[in-house]
């Protein structure tokens, strides 16, 4: 991990959002920012997996695996 200043993590959370019961799927234009910017979203997309700034810059959709922040 990597850690601050402070000693404390930079990753403060993660959350799974797609399971293997609820599979959540994302159009390119309408992938949202995580915490107004702050954290990021997994995407796996056709093109390999991703981040979700990289896949609205592609143009590419896809599962929405986690997100950390």
């Amino acid at each position: 991990l990597k850690y601050d200043a402070q000693n404390r993590s930079v990753i403060s959370g993660i959350k799974r959002v797609s399971k293997p019961g609820l599979r959540v799927y994302v159009k390119s234009k309408k992938i949202v920012p995580v915490l107004n910017g702050f954290g990021i979203s997994i995407i796996s997309t056709p093109q390999g997996i991703m981040t979700d700034k990289e896949a609205k810059r592609l143009n590419v959709g896809g599962e929405v695996i986690c997100s950390v922040w």
